[in-house]
């Protein structure tokens, strides 16, 4: 039955004598008292649970929900769940119960409701929506445990991924994975997030970039990195002293290299694929400084070099800790990382 009947049924009881409603679920002005107590008499009329009784009770919850009587339609709907244990709405229901737990910003008995719908009531589609689907979009933005953030994200890729934003959904669960703990399942996401790159995922803008690096790099044989900043360092200044730009050049990261000046973004795809390093140091007596500089910390470094070319004479070479715990063995090495042009600002 659809909304649009309900005044015509109102009207058609208005003349008739109605039961007494309990006094307690009467809300609102004279007039909304009124239908209230017409929508109660209606229901009454109303034996077993189906489609017009269901027409009459989502009236009556979403009365109390345009007038801010949650406490009411919580105790109404409670009631009526718990006395229709067999009620195929009783999941519409709860789900009404929870949303009006949340508009009392009382969020995690909201998400409790959510969760026990999931779990203990089939699916229910109204006016073509899945309320198991609205109840896991809700779960994933209240809940901050990453460990059932990658079970809702789960099961929304695997029940309504043609109605979900699968690029977010995948990268969203390979975070969730790497807070885990579960890298390898966490590089799996993101060879999967691969095919919809250039998804707009909020808070995450170089999500594309960030996804690619894992993946490339655990792609790779990942046998450039030293055991320490020093001996990296060691080894790159000896291959400037020595002029020997095939030697510097075979100490560069093989995946995930960059060089850019400072004013591009890191999602810039500036790479040095085809970049000849001994054009730049033939004939070139190539100085770097005494010291890292001063914006160095435990885990990022840079070196300051000089004497490239008459354009750009200056480039700063970029230094980082590999931050892989998929594979110990490489986790906590340093990597020569890129290449900033010109002077730092």
């Amino acid at each position: 039955m659809s909304l649009l009947f309900l005044p015509f049924l109102l009207s058609g009881c208005a003349g008739e004598e109605k039961r007494a409603a309990n006094p307690y679920y009467m809300a609102g002005t004279r007039q909304e008292k009124e239908t209230l107590k017409d929508l109660f008499a209606l229901l009454d009329e109303e034996s077993a649970p189906g489609e017009h009784q269901f027409t009459v009770i989502r009236e009556i919850a979403n009365s109390y929900m345009r007038l801010k009587e949650y406490g009411k339609l919580i105790n109404f709907l409670g009631e009526r769940t718990n006395a229709n244990p067999g009620d195929p709405y009783n999941a519409y229901y709860i789900l009404m119960i929870a949303h009006a737990y949340m508009q009392q910003e009382a969020l995690p008995v909201a998400a409790r409701f959510f969760e026990l719908i999931i779990k203990n009531y089939p699916d229910l589609t109204v006016n073509g929506e899945s309320i198991h689907l609205a109840c896991l979009n809700q779960l994933i933005n209240l809940t901050s445990n990453p460990e059932q953030k990658v079970r809702y994200y789960q099961e929304l890729i695997s029940r309504f991924g043609e109605k979900t934003d699968m690029g977010t959904a995948l990268f969203m669960l390979g975070q969730n994975y790497e807070r885990t703990g579960e890298w390898n399942r966490a590089i799996e996401a993101y060879t999967r997030y691969l095919p919809y790159m250039g998804t707009n995922i909020p808070g995450f803008p170089s999500a594309d970039n960030y996804a690619k690096q894992i993946v490339d790099f655990n792609n790779s044989p990942r046998d450039w990195t030293f055991e320490n900043l020093n001996v990296l360092l060691d080894n790159i200044k000896a291959a400037l002293d020595g002029g020997n730009s095939w030697r510097l050049w075979q100490y560069r990261a093989k995946v995930n290299f960059f060089a850019r000046t400072w004013e591009q973004e890191e999602t810039d795809d500036a790479g040095m694929a085809e970049f000849n390093l001994s054009e730049f140091m033939r004939g070139n007596r190539i100085y770097y400084a005494g010291d890292l500089d001063t914006g160095s910390n435990a885990n990022e470094a840079y070196l300051r070099t000089w004497g490239w070319s008459q354009y750009i004479s200056t480039w700063y070479f970029y230094f980082r800790k590999v931050n892989f715990p998929a594979d110990p063995e490489i986790h906590g090495r340093w990597e020569w990382a890129g290449v900033y042009y010109g002077e730092k600002f």
